[in-house]
């Protein structure tokens, strides 16, 4: 080859090319073969106060066993985690979760019994100091498949070895957490590690520089407006009511209510883009580089979750996005009404109400002495295909719905809940279909298989009654045994009486003899199915007087109720 032809080739071959000397790689922490960065980030890493000097992030404990000692928060007494006495029995716990940034994914607590050798005792266990509770610190997830994202953290607070921590002194807590959730934190980071799992080593690299100070006024609003999202689902504990009910937010109908509602989410999410994207900014001009890096952020990482494109994805049109929303909303009015039933919120007065352990009746009636919407005095609602019972919970939804939202529009109201609840678009879809269909799966999943709700079921689920576990006390199962199954099989008998008078009587055509044949047919298995229910089952079960200890988590007591109650599948499953 020709001296000339090779160094054409040469000079072809640059542009495929970085050229950078060993002391360039050594600029980086740990010096990663990141041969295209710019001398903007090298110098970035140079001058800039590593993150461990400035925000101190730190490793989690670590139980060894969770589940023993921990438990998501709904599942105990609610009284018991908020009281103030020190040492406390149960303490909030981080454990990581999902994709979220500013604030949220507090479910956990951990069982601390007032004693931290409690937890010591258990081999290979690792306690965080008391004193750790009072510190300012913020949150983020080891392991995830998307961005870093960090998160505000309440005082009284552990966490978990999957839910590390940084602890800046609380003046520079909300500068560092808005510069643990720019694009130019998740750039830096990828060039430490490009594995999924964020590590406070890898963390304790970064660069800090000083910025300008509405950084952390963004981040401050940022942080408010996340924690009123994840406060506006009853999965949090400092739920106060729900949103469509907020006199703010409230019209005429429930459709005009909803809209009014949306409209506010899609305001607080187009704030929330601005706020990150401005910090997004501020933090690219302090770190120069304007040329590498866009402070946009897209709508599926505004990470509200009234925002439909972070909580449901972005493979969706508007039209699927906004009919996924709307359902679930519908979906969590359902819910806060059953809550309603069962006295564990009120119309009359926000937050929790009845929420400790064998509550009854009486201590509802002391706090709401006159309720618009009262809680059924028993414990128990029937969930049947028909108006079997006065107190049916189908019944009793569309008695919430004229009280909460009025008489005037209920039927154009009711219409609204049911249209939105058939997402598959069946044919003469009522609100008794999402009851026995899809109610009872939807709240397994709210409550991540920690159900606060207790379906005693048939086999074939012919039968179907609701318990607030709250609100358990040992006779309950005679309750459901004595008032609702056996009287349920009485009525059935009763309506087969009358069948079977119809297809022997003169005066009914062939066609209703006919009709009645047929259903007679149907009951007589589901009576069959009733009696060996009670007999087999709930008839033993009654006669234990079954007692409960909430503390012990819905995964050591429903399984006490054993094929009375409706099997949950992956309950039974190890805590991470």
């Amino acid at each position: 080859m020709s001296n000339t032809k090779a160094k054409k080739e040469d000079q072809g071959m640059d542009k495929y090319f970085f050229r950078s000397s060993a002391s360039d790689f050594k600029k980086i922490p740990g010096s990663p073969i990141a041969y295209w960065v710019s001398e903007k980030v090298r110098i970035a890493f140079t001058q800039g106060t590593p993150f461990v000097k400035v925000g101190f992030p730190k490793v989690g404990m670590q139980t060894s066993n969770n589940d023993k000692y921990l438990r998501l928060w709904f599942e105990v007494p609610f009284l018991e985690f908020k009281e103030e006495e020190m040492p406390p029995k149960w303490i909030k716990y981080l454990k990581g979760g999902s994709f979220r940034r500013w604030y949220g994914n507090l479910e956990y607590l951990l069982r601390y019994n007032k004693d931290p050798q409690f937890i010591k005792q258990q081999p290979n266990a690792t306690v965080l100091s008391e004193s750790k509770l009072k510190e300012a610190k913020c949150t983020w997830t080891d392991l995830t498949s998307g961005f870093f994202s960090a998160r505000f953290v309440p005082d009284d607070t552990f966490h978990d070895i999957s839910g590390h921590c940084f602890y800046p002194p609380r003046e520079k807590q909300m500068i560092l957490l808005a510069f643990s959730n720019t694009r130019i934190f998740n750039y830096f980071l990828s060039l430490i590690n490009s594995s999924f799992h964020f590590q406070i080593g890898d963390v304790g690299k970064l660069p800090v520089l000083e910025v300008d100070s509405s950084a952390s006024h963004h981040a401050s609003r940022l942080v408010s407006l996340s924690k009123s999202d994840w406060d506006s689902y009853e999965t949090s504990w400092d739920f106060p009511e729900l949103p469509l009910l907020n006199p703010s937010f409230r019209q005429p109908t429930l459709k005009a209510t909803y809209q009014h509602l949306r409209a506010h989410w899609r305001e607080i999410t187009l704030e929330m883009k601005q706020l990150e994207e401005e910090n997004n900014r501020i933090f690219i001009e302090a770190y120069g580089l304007q040329d590498e890096l866009e402070p946009d952020v897209p709508l599926n990482e505004i990470t509200l979750t009234c925002n439909p494109h972070y909580r449901y994805g972005k493979d969706k049109s508007e039209e699927e996005l906004e009919a996924l929303l709307l359902a679930d909303t519908m979906r969590e009015l359902v819910s806060y009404a059953v809550g309603c039933m069962f006295g564990r919120y009120a119309l009359d007065k926000p937050g929790l109400i009845l929420a400790n352990q064998g509550e009854t009746i009486e201590d509802y009636l002391r706090q709401i002495p006159e309720p618009s919407y009262r809680a059924v005095n028993d414990n128990v609602i029937p969930m049947l295909n028909g108006d079997w019972f006065v107190n049916d919970i189908a019944e009793l939804f569309l008695k919430f719905l004229r009280v909460a939202f009025g008489e005037d529009h209920y039927e154009e109201n009711l219409q609204f809940v049911e249209q939105a609840l058939n997402i598959k678009k069946k044919r003469n879809y009522t609100i008794r279909d999402y009851f026995l269909g899809e109610f009872y799966s939807d709240h397994v999943k709210r409550y991540k298989k920690r159900p606060i709700y207790w379906l005693f079921s048939s086999p074939k689920g012919s039968f179907n009654a609701l318990i607030y576990m709250h609100r358990y006390r040992p006779d309950i199962v005679s309750v459901v045994l004595n008032n609702y199954l056996r009287e349920f099989i009485t009525k059935y008998i009763s309506h087969k009486n009358h069948l079977e008078a119809v297809s022997i009587s003169a005066s009914a055509s062939p066609t209703e003899k006919t009709k009645a044949l047929r259903e007679i047919e149907k009951i007589t298995k589901v009576i069959a199915e009733l009696e060996e229910y009670e007999r087999e089952v709930l008839y033993p079960l009654a006669t234990k007087q079954v007692e409960i200890d909430l503390d012990d988590g819905v995964k050591v007591n429903y399984p006490k109720f054993g094929a009375a109650l409706k099997n949950i599948s992956g309950m039974d499953s190890q805590e991470d």
